[in-house]
């Protein structure tokens, strides 16, 4: 039985970064495109409508994070290398989603702390 020769693979990371920049991509041109972007008048519904797309974009992310670390983790084999590139990815993807948890509490703050939208009359 001869010995098949293993192509070198390519790590994952890079298949996320590729894919997160062509996600990306395809929000900006959405965005770009919309009418109902450049419609908006007051400043407090930019605010808002940012917030929900980095949000959003947030929670997207993290769930790729999670999901590539998840089965990086699974088919590490017991390498030591791969397990720790697999945990690194699921820690990016536990910081996503507590950054997508505290996001309206972060924009709420600097809308009360720039004096926009904050309910008390200026």
């Amino acid at each position: 039985m001869l010995a098949r020769s293993r192509r070198p693979h390519r790590p994952l990371s890079r298949w996320m970064v590729r894919l997160a920049v062509i996600a990306a991509g395809a929000v900006l041109v959405v965005l770009v495109n919309s009418p109902r972007v450049w419609a908006v008048a007051d400043i407090p519904t930019v605010i808002k409508n940012l917030r929900n797309w980095v949000v959003g974009i947030l929670s997207g992310l993290a769930t790729l994070f999670l999901t590539f670390g998840g089965l990086r983790y699974l088919m590490a084999g017991g390498d030591p290398g791969e397990v720790e590139s697999a945990k690194r990815a699921l820690k990016a993807a536990a910081i996503g989603y507590g950054l997508a948890v505290l996001a309206p509490a972060l924009v709420t703050v600097l809308q009360h702390i720039v004096g926009v939208g904050g309910g008390d009359g200026r």
